[in-house]
């Protein structure tokens, strides 16, 4: 018997495993979006909703599914009325990724901003219900200064 690896080639430790009302639908916006490329989907026996979808953006896979209507299974943004999951995509740019995905038909939450800890930074909602975080790393901060600049960016909240 051949040896299999517990984490096949290419995986990572961690795949966010989004359940999405219209996962079909939401390939297609990924793909516009960010850049995805689907690798495989298997529909239910009816053929009306997706068991399983696999993408991959950049050099991370994402799993997608229709919600499914059996008792346990997770419930979509949509059926919830939100979503406590953030997924973050690291880009080479954040505003052409974070545009890109605007006119795709996401919703700003927060525009691309310079942030205290050396990312622009912005968070977008999909038209699925589900949030995403866009960022590209453009300066390393020490703990010290990172300590400074959380302070002040905090202080002009409150």
């Amino acid at each position: 018997m051949a040896h299999v690896k517990p984490i096949p080639d290419g995986y990572h430790t961690i795949i966010p495993h989004l359940t999405l009302k219209g996962a079909a639908a939401a390939i297609d916006f990924y793909k516009k979006a960010f850049g995805a490329v689907e690798l495989g989907r298997m529909p239910l026996p009816d053929g009306k909703a997706l068991l399983h979808a696999q993408l991959k953006i950049g050099d991370s896979h994402l799993f997608l599914c229709d919600e499914p209507q059996f008792p346990g299974c997770p419930k979509s943004p949509q059926t919830l009325g939100g979503n406590s999951v953030v997924v973050h995509l690291n880009v080479e740019d954040c505003d052409a990724t974070f545009n890109r995905a605007i006119a795709a038909g996401a919703q700003v939450n927060m525009p691309p901003t310079d942030m205290f800890w050396g990312d622009r930074y912005g968070q977008l909602t999909d038209p699925f219900g589900q949030r995403w975080s866009i960022g590209t790393h453009k300066e390393d901060v020490s703990p010290e200064e990172m300590k400074k600049r959380a302070e002040t960016a905090c202080a002009k909240t409150s």
